[in-house]
């Protein structure tokens, strides 16, 4: 959960209470590793450790994450506690996403041809990145799940339920519930009709296999990969002699890769990953960590250890850089749940940079964050274009001096709907509710389509 931008003239008061108050929602059973006292090698030692396998039971976070993600965070994959219901879920989604690499490949080229084909062609354009290709990857969710083209409707629908979502979860809007619904409605009438040519999971539900597809294909699928091309993008147009590199010779997937590494190295998706330990699990020969603790592991911390300069963003770095010896985990560790779409990713975002790069040179003056509260605002030069260089650099200038702006107004945004949301998160209580209500060795099953999970 990243502050966003803190610029140093955004008051610190605003700042420090923000981070306070997130801070309390974790209660008192938290280590955050790595740290000052316990590095890199406990970090990975610990998340990799059989007992830090509970995901959601007795978290105070776990209250604040199903209010983002809902409907349906109970069968969120990433959210579900281990057991036959995960393996269940997990091995659906492993299928879901297979495929071959030029297929995979070819499909994320046809996704994004299709948003960039609507920009005009003769002049500069200012997006937001990840706006502009939120739709291809909604449209490339939907041809994973229902092995056709997507309709109009159907993108609309997913593309808007994603970025509801998201705005929710960096706290530069609230909620939209109803909004939400209405996706879960066209995906109830389409599963309940057969119309999803996998085999869904036999251990949920109706109502709970439209919320997994929801939260798993057109939530967590379609926002991660738009964040993850937004700041592969924004990156390259921060660094014109790596964009030149990787578009002079698009065939190089060597050193593409190379860039996609160093961008999830420096920009991590994923801020915190929390887990509950189900065990006691030692941290040295003098401290422990009881059962029911609450391990949040930083990705930006882990990741900025290990390196020379590791504040450069330097895909050189990786020539000689063998992965075992890399802190690079981008979808997680292979023992505690990696991201089912870790073959898939790298895949889809290298071509789809090749077809932004064949098309565009990119250039930014925006602030790049882990977080791109700001959806990544860029100028998009088409690549026959000359631009007028006294109108390049007013708009260059046009879109620093909005960032700062928005820096500003959003930080205060973000404190007051951020706060707005944990009072309403921790006075809903959805996650513990659930397992309060749990029966011994059963379920309970949601039978309402949509509200609040």
């Amino acid at each position: 959960m990243s502050a966003g931008t803190e610029a140093w003239w955004l008051p610190r008061a605003v700042v420090a209470l923000r981070v306070r108050i997130f801070e309390k929602v974790n209660g008192d059973r938290v280590v955050t590793l790595p740290n000052a006292t316990h590095g890199p090698e406990v970090f990975e030692r610990v998340y990799a450790h059989p007992a830090a396998n509970g995901r959601s039971a007795g978290a105070g976070l776990s209250d604040l994450f199903w209010y983002w993600l809902a409907p349906g965070p109970e069968v969120h994959q990433e959210h579900l506690e281990p057991g036959e219901r995960y393996e269940d879920v997990a091995a659906t989604t492993r299928r879901i996403v297979a495929g071959s690499s030029e297929e995979l490949s070819a499909a994320a080229s046809r996704a994004l041809a299709g948003v960039l084909d609507d920009l005009p062609k003769g002049r500069v354009s200012l997006v937001r990145l990840r706006d502009l290709v939120m739709p291809a990857w909604a449209g490339f969710a939907y041809e994973l799940v229902f092995k056709e083209p997507c309709p109009p409707r159907a993108r609309e629908l997913i593309t808007a339920h994603a970025e509801d979502v998201i705005t929710a979860l960096k706290c530069t809007g609230l909620r939209h519930p109803r909004r939400r619904a209405r996706l879960t409605e066209y995906l109830w009438e389409r599963v309940a009709a057969g119309d999803v040519p996998h085999r869904l999971p036999a251990s949920l539900s109706l109502p709970e296999q439209v919320h997994y597809l929801q939260g798993t294909f057109f939530n967590t699928a379609v926002v991660q990969l738009s964040e993850a091309t937004a700041h592969v993008l924004l990156a390259l147009a921060h660094h014109p002699r790596v964009q030149e590199r990787v578009a002079a010779d698009p065939g190089d997937d060597r050193y593409l890769t190379q860039v996609l590494d160093e961008t999830m190295r420096r920009h991590p998706l994923f801020g915190i990953a929390h887990r509950i330990t189900t065990d006691e699990i030692p941290l040295d020969e003098k401290t422990v960590l009881p059962a029911g603790s609450v391990v949040c592991f930083s990705y930006p911390d882990y990741h900025a250890t290990g390196y020379e300069r590791p504040e450069e963003f330097d895909p050189d770095r990786w020539n000689g850089l063998a992965a075992k010896d890399a802190h690079h985990i981008p979808y997680g560790v292979a023992r505690n749940r990696p991201c089912p779409a870790w073959r898939l990713s790298p895949l889809v975002l290298r071509a789809a940079v090749t077809e932004v790069l064949a098309r565009f040179r990119l250039d930014s003056t925006a602030s790049h964050t882990r977080s791109i509260p700001h959806r990544a605002p860029c100028l998009l030069i088409p690549r026959d274009l000359a631009p007028e260089p006294r109108r390049l650099h007013a708009l260059r200038r046009f879109v620093r001096a909005r960032d700062a702006v928005e820096d500003v107004t959003r930080g205060v945004r973000q404190l007051v709907l951020g706060t707005v949301m944990v009072l309403h998160a921790r006075r809903l209580r959805l996650a513990a509710r659930y397992f309060e209500e749990r029966p011994a060795g059963g379920c309970p099953v949601a039978h309402a389509r949509g509200g609040e999970g």
